[in-house]
């Protein structure tokens, strides 16, 4: 005959289990906040490398100048209420990254001829606008993509002729041992 208390408890563990794991996940979720997705650094060039070839083409500059850019990574920060321990203190294991590239001497009309063609493409392709100016001393645009927070930003000075582009990649958690220092995709050249 088997005691009735081994029932109960097996029913008990259980009612304890069905309720500790989600309040258990719940409170990792809480503590730590919505996870980054992981990301590939040598993707993420590919794609801004290509995002800043197809802008200097959409631009259209005379006489084709030659532009290099360094990719560079940021800083990207705690979620949740962990970050409330760690203010001001970025992840080592998240970055996020940006391309950009400029050129000076550029007229207002070529600028906003470049411009135009640049807002199309990036409408067409999904991108939707987050930010715009239009003044005498400025004038440019910010675009983002709402599903892959990809951005893309134009500027225009007047003072010198800046005509200046940078994509975006939003922060994404890369690879331990990952060195941008010692990253050869880090580097992006215009093809003529």
């Amino acid at each position: 005959m088997r005691p009735s208390f081994s029932r109960k408890s097996a029913g008990l563990a259980l009612a304890v289990t069905v309720i500790a794991v989600p309040v258990l996940w719940l409170g990792h979720r809480l503590w730590n906040g919505y996870p980054y997705p992981s990301a590939d650094p040598d993707a993420v060039a590919v794609q801004l490398g290509r995002d800043a070839q197809l802008a200097y083409d959409d631009l259209a500059l005379p006489g084709r100048p030659e532009v290099t850019s360094q990719i560079r990574m940021g800083a990207c920060y705690y979620r949740g209420l962990r970050s409330f321990a760690h203010i001001d203190r970025s992840r080592l294991d998240v970055n996020s990254f940006q391309l950009d590239w400029d050129v000076t001497g550029v007229s207002r009309e070529t600028a906003r001829a470049g411009q135009d063609r640049l807002r199309l493409r990036l409408i067409r392709q999904g991108f939707q606008l987050t930010s715009e100016e239009t003044g005498d001393a400025s004038m440019g645009f910010r675009f983002t993509h709402p599903d892959s927070e990809h951005m893309a930003d134009v500027n225009w000075y007047a003072s010198t002729g800046l005509l200046a582009f940078t994509a975006y990649a939003p922060c994404g958690k890369v690879q331990a041992g990952f060195n941008e220092y010692e990253w050869p995709q880090g580097e992006w050249t215009v093809r003529s």
